[in-house]
């Protein structure tokens, strides 16, 4: 059995390998919906949960465009602009309804989808790349402060509970975390919403 500080390494070095998409490594020519989603799965593997999930299908392509999160293609091709709002919508997906993401992104890509005059899609994304790594570093502190208390709890449980406490104790410290981060983005959508009532997402 692990001890708590090898466990703790481990969660680290798993945290540290969800390294986001570089701008580097985004294609610079158009791509067939085949292409996409390939690219996208051989990119963000490291986030799949089960070895045979998706990252991205034809389907969710569809969706996308339909909802109006992702512009339509260009002859059936996807612009490197594509792909960085799928990657915007992947990151987004995994807290946030559809409703949400489209008052998020749509006034994002309405004013810079196609439009460099000020800033591009691309300069958007790499200003939010850049903040990755510190990010990352103060989320890995705070990760292992939460990990370190939850691991103080319950002093008085036998060893057989212990663990199954701890364990809990710690996934409820993150839960909160992502509880309060998800309801202050919410807030600050409805805030958009209300400044640019055009753009206001539907209630699906």
């Amino acid at each position: 059995m692990k001890s708590n500080e090898e466990r703790l390494q481990d969660l680290l070095a798993y945290v540290d390998s969800l390294t986001p998409v570089h701008p580097s490594e985004i294609p610079g020519i158009d791509l067939y919906m085949d292409q996409v989603t390939t690219f996208m799965d051989s990119q963000l593997a490291a986030s799949k949960r089960h070895d045979d999930d998706k990252i991205l299908t034809k389907t969710m392509i569809n969706n996308y465009a339909k909802n109006n999160l992702l512009p339509p293609p260009e002859k059936k091709k996807y612009t490197k602009e594509h792909v960085l709002v799928l990657i915007f919508i992947y990151y987004l997906k995994s807290i946030l309804s559809i409703s949400d993401i489209q008052g998020i992104l749509n006034p994002i890509t309405e004013k810079y989808f196609g439009n460099d005059e000020n800033y591009s899609l691309e300069d958007i994304y790499k200003e939010v790349f850049s903040l990755e790594h510190p990010e990352t570093q103060n989320l890995m502190k705070d990760l292992a402060k939460k990990f370190n208390t939850s691991m103080n709890t319950f002093p008085d449980a036998s060893e057989d509970e212990a663990d199954l406490l701890h364990t809990f104790s710690f996934i409820c410290m993150l839960s909160y975390d992502v509880y309060i981060k998800k309801t202050l983005i919410e807030k600050m959508i409805d805030q958009m919403a209300s400044k640019n009532p055009e753009t206001k997402p539907s209630k699906k």
